[in-house]
């Protein structure tokens, strides 16, 4: 089986608004599983995402305001409905989301749910040793999110597999 290769968003740092976002891109992995069952399809997600090194951590919903992580790496499988999701803060990008895609975002991405299906959910995952803290933008403080989002380090996997040195790299 070939390893799916994802689309590359490229998202630059936003002074205005305080969210640092990253120089890594992040990696959206399109229909990376066909099953038709959500629990199913969650459990193969919780499954992948642990193989490749990146320990499913919880299964919720997208928040629904913008935040970021600047001291952690994040992999989001979608396991059941659609969201019209906003990457890089409130200045970002929007983006649809179906069951079977992957995000990789790296620390610093700004990420927030503009419109969900009422059953949209995600699986979580993270690298060992990373914790999240949930953080909003704020000018002020950029200079010191952008400090610890270049001190995350990078795992060797994408949680879906292959290396990341080639995409991250």
């Amino acid at each position: 089986m070939s390893m799916p290769q994802p689309e590359r968003l490229h998202l630059d740092s936003d002074a205005a608004t305080g969210y640092p976002n990253s120089p890594l891109p992040v990696l959206i992995y399109r229909q990376v599983l066909d099953i038709s069952n959500a629990e199913e399809r969650a459990e193969a997600f919780e499954v992948m995402f642990k193989r490749h090194g990146w320990p499913p951590a919880w299964r919720y919903h997208l928040y629904d305001f913008d935040h970021f992580h600047s001291t952690a790496h994040e992999a989001l499988g979608i396991f059941r409905g659609r969201a019209r999701a906003r990457l890089g803060g409130p200045n970002g990008q929007e983006l649809m989301l179906y069951p079977g895609d992957v995000l990789v975002l790296p620390a610093g991405v700004g990420h927030a749910s503009l419109e969900a299906d009422d059953d949209f959910c995600m699986v979580g995952a993270y690298p060992p040793d990373q914790e999240p803290e949930i953080e909003r933008g704020d000018p002020a403080q950029l200079a010191a999110a952008q400090e610890r989002v270049a001190a995350v380090a990078l795992p060797e996997d994408s949680p879906v597999g292959g290396s990341l040195a080639g995409l991250w790299g």
